[in-house]
């Protein structure tokens, strides 16, 4: 499972860049968000000297299933949270 739609669509390095910036905006906190946008940077800056086609087809699929993996954490991460502040606040409203 991609993490955004269109992840299928991604040839070329300039829309893998903004597909990933696209999904660091669906992460759930800023700094969160500001981590990994920073990561991409960071990947492209390394990368930007490959110019084997194959390779970069290489990396773009790479980039797109860390991508998977890491919405899907952040995802669990957040579900965890929201989860264990719902048990929280029942406890709270009988305790109370």
């Amino acid at each position: 499972m991609a993490p955004l739609p269109g992840a299928e669509l991604v040839r070329t390095p300039l829309q893998l860049y903004r597909y990933l910036l696209r999904c660091c905006r669906q992460l759930p906190t800023k700094g969160v968000q500001e981590h990994y946008k920073h990561a991409v940077r960071q990947s492209f800056w390394v990368h930007s000297d490959e110019d084997n086609p194959e390779r970069i087809q290489q990396i773009i699929q790479r980039a797109i299933e860390d991508a998977d993996w890491i919405m899907n954490k952040e995802k669990k991460k957040l579900t965890r949270i929201t989860a264990s502040t719902a048990i929280s606040f029942g406890r709270a409203l009988t305790t109370t």
